[in-house]
């Protein structure tokens, strides 16, 4: 392909990412807030999500019965805990941190005069030891430090995630939910889990009357060892991501659901240990809830009262 005709594509994958996002907003399926993937949902969109959910936690279910820890978190947490994910290291471009103001009426007064004569007043705020959460299941390893059961342990976790990516694709959101599935235990455990939760997921997606396909695949860490780190990724199968096609065939698709291995990062790092003594390996399956919900849209249409009646029934459950 000639640069001309990378353009041109590039052009066409844009024009129809926006038509997309127009679409959705003059459906008051999603509300614009003013900046690139920023988005208030309306009603219906939120119906969607609901009954997608309800699927989501049938198949958790069905998977692992009463077995399971159901866990939900506010999607802010303690910037130590942040800072043993090490997710500052691999996605500093993503990372979202929570400042405030902590100063007497005298700096107050400076920051409203800087305000009034338009200049910045960020340099006011100071951190507030919170980050914003850019994955689901990161708040839950903190909890976990010290020496698992024989079994490990199971968490259903559910919540929303920032990550700073603005974009005019209404599938690439800066705000959005995940509904995750983590097995933290064995390397065997963790694995397995990753491994049955592939076809699980599939199964899901067609349920919901989505064609998606499993892509073996790799984080967008940042920088030159970033590029390491996701050849090892690839390399060692760490990552595989349930892909549906939103646009044709002028992209390769977009992931809607991604199956992780994480290895012993997690144990490690937050001093997760098996029963053996050794660092508790992790795995998890995360479900993006926006972008499935996208995906029905564009594969049903707008107008969610003229959907098969096999999806809506499946939604109802």
């Amino acid at each position: 392909m000639t640069a001309i005709d990378q353009s041109e594509h590039h052009a066409a994958l844009e024009n129809a990412r926006r038509e997309f996002r127009d679409q959705l907003i003059d459906a008051d399926l999603l509300v614009p807030s003013g900046i690139a993937g920023l988005y208030g949902r309306g009603a219906v969109f939120e119906d969607i999500i609901d009954g997608i959910d309800r699927v989501v936690q049938r198949a958790g279910s069905a998977a692992h019965g009463s077995g399971i820890r159901r866990l939900r978190f506010p999607p802010v947490f303690p910037r130590d805990s942040f800072e043993k994910t090490d997710y500052i290291a691999s996605f500093p471009n993503l990372t979202g941190a929570i400042s405030t103001f902590e100063g007497d009426n005298k700096k107050h007064r400076a920051l409203l005069g800087d305000r009034d004569a338009g200049l910045g007043w960020d340099h006011h705020l100071t951190p507030a030891g919170t980050m914003l959460v850019s994955a689901a299941c990161h708040p839950s390893y903190s909890g976990l430090t010290g020496t698992l059961a024989q079994d490990g342990t199971t968490m259903d976790i559910y919540g929303y995630c920032f990550r700073h990516e603005p974009a005019i694709d209404p599938a690439r959101m800066q705000a959005f939910r995940m509904h995750e599935f983590v097995r933290v235990g064995t390397p065997e455990q963790a694995q397995q889990h990753r491994d049955s939760w592939v076809p699980r997921g599939l199964q899901v997606l067609e349920d919901l009357g989505l064609s998606a396909a499993p892509v073996a695949a790799n984080d967008p860490f940042f920088g030159r060892v970033g590029k390491m780190l996701a050849a090892n990724q690839l390399e060692e199968s760490l990552k595989t991501e349930l892909v549906v096609r939103l646009y044709d065939d002028l992209d390769e698709g977009t992931a809607v659901v991604s199956c992780n291995c994480h290895r012993d990062h997690f144990g490690v790092t937050f001093d997760i240990k098996t029963e053996d003594g050794e660092p508790a390996h992790s795995a998890c399956v995360g479900f993006g809830m926006e972008r499935i919900a996208l995906a029905m849209l564009r594969t049903h249409g707008l107008d969610v009262a003229r959907w098969p009646a096999r999806v809506v029934a499946v939604l109802e459950g």
